[in-house]
This record gives structure tokens, sequence and C-alpha cells, in this order.
């Protein structure tokens, strides 16, 4: 029998494509009615954003691919030319899907529970009055009519603009002209009109009605909106810049006015008018979304965020982690044995405290601290800048790549090196984007390193929404790794050996290959051999051709993989014993676990990187072990819960559909984040609500 070529472009899913997969999840908790209504309503604007991140970076590195007649084919077989139409096919009817469930499922129902959109001729005296002072003292002095004729040519609209075209007469002209004017992004989308209750007028119903006032002694024919999205993924010359954070800082101004790479356009708009937009934009016509009532609904997490409790998810308390427990000391605690966080059920807090303890112990000699994603206000930050006050060595590596997040990092680095942190920058052509915290300490004449090691960033914001791991410990081998990876981060160290982490771009492509093998060889020799795997997204083609070869040997693997998946499970005679599920739900399934049965020794990382070529080949990033048998059993519990989960669970299938895990006939409901927030308040309880 031939051997099957494991590279045969049959045996991978697009990564594109599976990223649409991974919205359409989403897309599919808008459409769970079993979802509270404005939770629903949320998972909506995820979508959008999702969606208009994708569209802004990797649809538009698709089409500057194919403007450079680059034809190369990806793991699946795919031209970049091929990606594109594959996507517009299953994009276009997926949009309409998504407003369809906005306009005649999700606001009905939430008109019938007194949240209502409502139309300017459906205004009282009163309600009409309030919107027409709103009109003259806010809206009207920012709004900008901008003509588009032979002496005005088309208006440069920035990345995301939201604007309205405006068709105008008068009967001295021998055809309709038309202006544009932009919907201001500067005020809220949605106008609260005054009385009881909770009815909004939508920002661009009050434009037009009241757009004539923009065009007096003119006729105003017709109104139509459109938006448009730009390529905003950042070109730097790393290795050609003097000053970096000057650089990104001016990169992060142009990404407003990359290329047009999408139009979305009212359905209502006549063809000649889209076609005017979709020329001037130098579009395809496959670039083009008919969209049939609400644009830009990221913006409806306005309403998504109402207090409106009935409508909104149970809230549920954070604890501190049990070893917290009587202790005022963090450093006693850790000193005590290392602890397991996971969040959002363990709240940021316990990590919070740490640093926050760092930063005024006079014991505390040095901070060293990533930071990729901290959100706008930052207490790490502000305890940074507070121990480096308090005369103490502080250093922090502010990765300023760290996408749509560049402008608060720079405003950080900026306000660290005023503190007297030393600040520094990362690699040129590379991201830092490991989660590290060292504090050095000095206890009793001695020298002791702690440590935080993590899967999510240091962002309390995040914390609350997204499932992170995080590990404290002062094991010193393990001190001593993270110790020397700062040196590499901030100096010319160029370690490539560790006691016990796995480092990419070094070592980490090379440790999971070899922890695969040892599974794969074990399989071989008749022995037992599992793989547990929770990530995500799994892209590499190396690490799917070590799966599936381990496969082939007999070795069980899980893959919970959440978002894009580009192995192909079930395949007869490569992928038979490969399962692959995604968890989408209420929190936002960020941690990574890697388990490796190892011949019963069970080994366990939990790590800051997906198993994807940017993260093993162009990125810093960190998996480090989980040692203490206590902690093991803590993480397989959880993987199990995980695996068990018949409520939010979908698994893929070999056509590269994902369908809800069925339930066996008299099998009880398992939610395993609801089982996680039962058992978080359940310890919580015992632990007298500490």
């Amino acid at each position: 029998m031939a051997e099957l070529d494991l590279r045969d472009p049959q045996l991978y899913f697009n990564r594109e494509l599976s990223w649409l997969k991974f919205n359409a999840r989403v897309l599919e908790e808008a459409e769970d009615t079993s979802n509270p209504l404005l939770e629903r309503l949320k998972f909506l604007a995820i979508f959008s954003t999702n969606l208009d991140e994708f569209m802004m970076i990797r649809y538009a590195g698709l089409k500057e691919q194919v403007d450079a007649g680059i034809t190369e084919r990806t793991a699946d077989g795919m031209t970049p030319a091929e990606e594109l139409e594959a996507i517009a096919a299953v994009l276009h009817p997926m949009v309409q899907r998504h407003r369809q469930v906005l306009g005649q499922e999700v606001l009905p129902a939430l008109e019938h529970r007194g949240l209502k959109l409502v139309g300017m001729a459906e205004l009282s005296e009163l309600e009409r009055a309030a919107v027409e002072g709103f009109f003259l003292g806010e809206l009207f002095p920012v709004l900008t009519p901008l003509a588009v004729d032979r002496g005005h040519p088309f208006p440069r609209l920035p990345n995301l603009s939201f604007a309205l075209l405006i068709e105008l007469f008068d009967p001295a002209w021998n055809e309709p002209k038309i202006a544009i004017v932009q919907v201001p992004s500067v005020l809220p989308r949605f106008f609260r009109l005054p009385g009881k209750g909770y009815r909004f007028v939508i920002l661009e119903e009050i434009i037009k009605a009241r757009v004539g006032a923009l065009f007096p002694g003119l006729l105003v024919e017709q109104v139509y909106a459109f938006r448009l999205t730009r390529n905003a993924d950042i070109e730097i010359a790393e290795d050609e810049a003097d000053d970096l954070l000057q650089v990104i800082e001016d990169e992060v101004r142009k990404r407003r006015w990359g290329d047009a790479v999408r139009l979305e356009v009212a359905t209502a708009m006549p063809e000649h008018w889209q076609e005017m937009l979709r020329k001037n934009l130098e579009l395809d016509p496959h670039d083009v979304y008919r969209i049939p009532n609400f644009f830009s609904v990221v913006d409806f997490m306005e309403l998504a965020a109402l207090n409106l409790p009935e409508l909104r998810d149970q809230p549920f308390a954070t604890r501190l982690p049990t070893e917290y427990r009587g202790q005022s000391d963090v450093f006693s605690a850790i000193r005590q044995q290392d602890i397991l966080l996971h969040h959002p059920f363990h709240a940021f807090d316990a990590v919070q405290q740490l640093i926050d303890q760092a930063a005024d112990d006079p014991q505390v000699l040095a901070i060293k601290q990533t930071l990729y994603r901290v959100g706008k206000r930052s207490p790490v930050v502000a305890a940074l800048a507070r121990a480096a006050g308090n005369g103490k060595l502080v250093t922090a590596l502010v990765e300023l790549k760290a996408r749509f997040d560049e402008e608060n990092n720079i405003i950080w680095a900026r306000e660290l090196e005023r503190a007297g942190v030393h600040v520094v920058y990362g690699f040129a052509g590379i991201k830092t984007h490991c989660k590290a915290l060292l504090i050095v300490r000095r206890e009793q004449g001695e020298i002791r390193r702690y440590v935080h090691l993590a899967t999510g960033n240091y962002n309390p914001a995040t914390s609350t929404v997204y499932t992170d791991f995080g590990l404290l410990s002062c094991d010193p081998a393990l001190a001593a790794d993270v110790s020397e990876l700062f040196n590499v981060l901030t100096g010319h160290s160029k370690q490539d050996s560790w006691r016990k982490l796995w480092v990419a771009p070094s070592t980490m492509r090379t440790e999971i290959l070899a922890a695969i093998e040892r599974e794969t060889a074990h399989a071989r020799a008749g022995t037992a051999a599992r793989i547990i795997v929770k990530m995500n997204a799994l892209v590499d083609p190396e690490v799917i051709r070590a799966l599936y070869r381990a496969s082939q040997a007999g070795v069980e693997i899980d893959l919970i993989v959440r978002g894009v998946c580009c192995l192909r499970p079930g395949v007869p005679g490569v992928s038979d014993r490969i399962r692959v599920r995604s968890i989408v739900g209420r929190f936002l399934e960020h941690s990574r676990a890697a388990y490796f049965y190892h011949g019963g020794a069970e080994k366990i990382y939990l790590s800051s990187a997906d198993w994807m070529p940017r993260n093993l080949n162009r990125r810093i990033e960190a998996a480090f072990p989980i040692d203490d048998p206590r902690l093991k059993k803590k993480l397989m519990q959880l993987l199990d819960l995980y695996l068990r989960d018949n409520v939010k669970a979908r698994e893929l299938g070999a056509d590269g559909d994902y369908r809800y895990v069925r339930r066996r006939p008299g099998q009880q409901r398992l939610n395993a984040q609801e089982r996680l927030i039962e058992l978080s308040a359940r310890r919580l309880a015992q632990s007298g609500g500490r």
C-alpha cells in the first residue's frame, strides 16, 4: 500500500475560510435564543468587530498579494486570488444572515422588552423638541457636507468611515449632484429620548431627517448610507528605524488612509451610485456588500452595555485563589507552593496584589515585566511607575507592535519613561508576545526571584471576559529561566537552551515536535499515548503533519481549538484518532494548554503561543511547565470538563463543518463555563466571600 502524502492539500483547511467559520460560531451565539437578549446583541457587535479586523488585515493582505502578482499556494492549495473569491462566496450570505438576526430577531425582541430604536416619524412633541435641541446644539456643528463634482474630487474618507451619500437637485442643474456627509464617530451613535424607558433614535436617522439644513436652497432628493474599510496593516522597516516609537506613531496615523478593501452600501442605493463609489475607491465587484439595515453594528455595543440585568447574563463574583486565604503577604503564599490562576474565575486582583506589594516592599530590588495589551486605564502601569518612584530597578518590555493597541502602548511607554522605568521596545521584525513578570527580592541576606507567567495579558478588563491561565512560582530553575528570558528581551543575549521553558523562536517548535514524536514512539511500541491541546488556533503545517503521524501510530488526540483550525480530523488512515472541538460561549476561550501522557509521567505546559507559524517563528513566546502534581490534577480536571461540554461545544467534521455536540439519550446538559462559574461560587461561599 502506497504511503499517504501528508502534504496533500486535501488534508488541510484554508486558514481564512476556517476563520470565517469561527465568526459564524460567534453569530450562532447571537442566534441562540437561550442567551439573554443583550448578550445576543453583544455577539452581533463582536461578529462585526471581528469581521472589521479580518477585512482590514487578512483580506487586505490577500489583496496586496494579488496586486503584487503572487500566485504561491497555501498548504490547502489555494492562491491568494482563489482565496479572495472563496471568501466572498462565503461572506456575502453570512453578512445578510447577520443583519437578518439583528433586524428581524434581536431588535424586535428588545422592543418587546422595552428597548426600542424609534423612527423620527414616531416621536412625540416632547421627544421631537429634544432631538431638535441635540441636532442644533451638538450634531449640526460637527457635520461637514463634502460636494462631489468636477470641481470637488471624491473625498479621501478615513478607515471605517460611515457616511451618507446625499442626492441633491436644483432646477438650474441638468442632473442631480451628490454630496457626502460623514456620520460623526465623536458622538454617541444612539440618542436617548427623554422620559421613562429605553427609547433611542439612531444618529444617522436624525441626520437624514435634518440634512436639508446643510444645503439651504437645494432639494434633498435621496439619502443613502455607505461604509468604507481600508487596509490597516502597519508596515515598518524596523532595521532602518532610528526611533521605533516615532516610526510606529507615524504609521498608526497612516492606518486611517490605507487602500480601500471593502465598501458596504445600502441595498436601496441605485446601481449607478454604487458603481461610482466602487470605481472611485478602486474596488472589485465582490468587495461591495449590500446592507439591508444597519451599518457599523460595532456601535451596538453601546446598547449591549446598558444596565438592564434582566436582559444580561447573571453576574458572578470572582475570587482569590485558595492559597491566598489567610495570607496578608503574597510572597509568603507563593513560597509555600506554586499557585495556578484561572481567570475570570480567579480575580485579576491575585496578580495585581503581587505587583502592588512588590512596588511598595522595601525588600524588593527589581521588577521586570512584559506589557502587550494592558488596556486604557492600567493599574499595572501605575504600580510599575510607583515602584520606580520608590527607587526600585524597574524594566518594562512594551510591545509597540501589538496590533490596534499601538496608541495605548505608546502612551504607556512614555508615561513609564517619565516615571523612571527603563522601557524596552522589543526586537526588529519580531513581536514579544510572552506574558512574564519577574520580581527580585532580598530575603534574610539572600536573593529570591518570584515569577508570574501567563497565557493572557496584564489587562484587568479582559481578564473578566477571557479565560486564561497563570502560574505564580518561586521555583529557582523556572525563575532562572525567566531571568535569562528578560536578558534576551533587553540585551544582546542569544540564549538558546533553557532549564524548563520552551521559548520561541529558539526552542518551542523543536520541543513541541519532540513531545508529539515521543507520544508517537510510545504508540508504535504498543504503550499508552495521549495528547490533549487547548489553543486559539492550529495552523502550522509541520506541527499538523506531526499530529497526523501520531494519529497514524495510534495516539489518541483531542484538540480544543477555539478559532482557526487547518487540520482536517477524521480522515481514514490519517487523522482517525484526532478529534477537534471548538467552544464559543460567554467567555472568550483564550487559555492555552498542552498535555502529553509521556509514558505515565504526564507533562503539561501552559503557553502564550498558538501553534501557528507566526507564533513559533516570528514571536518571542514562552511555554512553561506545571510540575506540582496538585496543579496538574486541577488542569486535567479542567481539560476533561471542556472535553465533556455538550452545550457550547461544536465538533469539526472531516467535511469542514462544525456541528453542536449531540447529547446521548439521558445524558445531562453540561456547559463547561457555567459549571466553572458554579464551582467558583461554591468555593467563594466556602471561603467566606473572599
